[in-house]
């Protein structure tokens, strides 16, 4: 599976490699992560809610709307209502929340993973 990282955190580099993931792609900001995201057109991209440029919600709206089988996964470490209700309803596949948990993290790669090899299944 080919991963976008849109986070300034590099732990989650760490964990998605020590999982067998190609992270093709990292992200400083909203603008960049759409930009890389049409051009390297990866499996999942993993998007910080909170970034300079452009939020993870509007990059998540650019995004969709490009490469719409892409899974996109939210990062946060604010999981209030309002956020998460923005983010599935823009199409977020799913949350991690910050700090990260390595078993959550990976529970949800995998499920992420599950998706992005088989769009039409149920989720």
């Amino acid at each position: 599976m080919r991963v976008l990282i849109a986070d300034d955190n590099g732990v989650l580099r760490a964990m998605l490699r020590d999982e067998g993931y190609e992270v093709v792609g990292e992200a400083g900001d909203g603008a960049a992560a759409v930009d890389l995201a049409k051009r390297l057109k990866p499996d999942i991209v993993c998007l910080d809610i909170v970034m300079p440029k452009a939020d993870g919600l509007q990059a998540l709206q650019e995004i969709k709307a490009e490469l719409p089988a892409c899974v996109v996964l939210m990062i946060s470490g604010n999981a209030d209502r309002e956020s998460v209700e923005a983010a599935v309803t823009g199409g977020a596949f799913g949350y991690i929340l910050k700090p990260f948990n390595a078993a959550r993290v990976v529970e949800t790669m995998k499920k992420a993973a599950a998706k992005a090899k088989n769009p039409a299944a149920p989720t």
